[in-house]
């Protein structure tokens, strides 16, 4: 038996330069939950504390053409399983992001990101046995990265 369908729907708007807008998503709990992911050929896993069932989703080039979904945490919340040596770093633009993916199947399961270069970036697709469609998700500008980035970094997202 499932739950109605509109129960613990959330919908938030923001408007204004702050380009953080249209958050929807099931909330949940907040309970730290410790949960495994990695890469498509299992050469790179890892393990995250997710504290918060809240991600960002970035309309920039890159994210799109990955089909990123973003969960960022500290970097406490990270351990590096296996895979180090599978990982290739890809870096554009100011080159402070470092986009890290599978060298054998080429998935983005994490990387550190230059909006939060002191954390890590997890991509939630690639966690197991959590789906995007139990996380409120905040829609990020990222074609307009510079002037939305403020809003990104003081947001409830940062938020330890």
């Amino acid at each position: 038996m499932g739950r109605p369908k509109n129960e613990g729907v959330l919908r938030i708007q923001r408007v204004g330069r702050g380009r953080i807008e249209g958050a929807v998503g099931v909330t949940t709990g907040t309970t730290p939950k410790l949960v495994e992911g990695g890469c498509h050929c299992g050469a790179v896993r890892y393990r995250v504390t997710v504290r918060k069932l809240e991600g960002v989703r970035c309309n920039c080039s890159a994210c799109s053409k990955k089909g990123y979904l973003h969960l960022i945490v500290n970097k406490e919340d990270f351990e590096l399983l296996r895979g180090s040596e599978a990982l290739t770093t890809y870096t554009f633009g100011t080159h402070v992001a470092k986009h890290h993916f599978c060298s054998r199947c080429g998935i983005h399961s994490f990387y550190r990101p230059r909006s939060h270069p002191d954390r890590i970036d997890v991509n939630i697709r690639c966690l197991d046995g959590l789906t995007p469609s139990e996380f409120r998700f905040y829609d990020f500008d990222g074609r307009n990265w510079e002037e939305s980035v403020e809003a990104l970094r003081k947001s409830q997202l940062s938020d330890d």
